[in-house]
């Protein structure tokens, strides 16, 4: 007969190999999956470098249509400013 002592080490070793084999699957399937995420970031690097130029384009268009409305805003408060300084010194004479 078996005595129980070798049972539960057969039970131990059966079970230890059972692991080791799982394991060894979760790390290969761990490793395809890093392989994707490593493309895919990769991929998305690439797009974000080529929207980059579109960005910045955006970015001096704007910055020239802002210095264009501050240049409009600056004639129309000057002229303002002359218009009334006119009356004032007319009500003053």
């Amino acid at each position: 007969m078996v005595d129980a002592t070798e049972l539960f080490s057969m039970l131990f070793y059966i079970l230890l190999i059972v692991l080791v084999i799982a394991l060894i699957v979760l790390v290969i399937k761990a490793n395809k999956t890093l392989d994707k995420v490593d493309r895919l970031v990769d991929d998305l690097t690439e797009k974000s470098n080529q929207l980059d130029g579109v960005f910045s384009m955006i970015n001096g268009t704007s910055d020239i249509i802002s210095g264009m409305g501050s240049k409009i805003i600056n004639v129309i408060s000057s002229t303002k400013g002359k218009i009334f300084k006119r009356k004032r010194d007319s009500e003053n004479e």
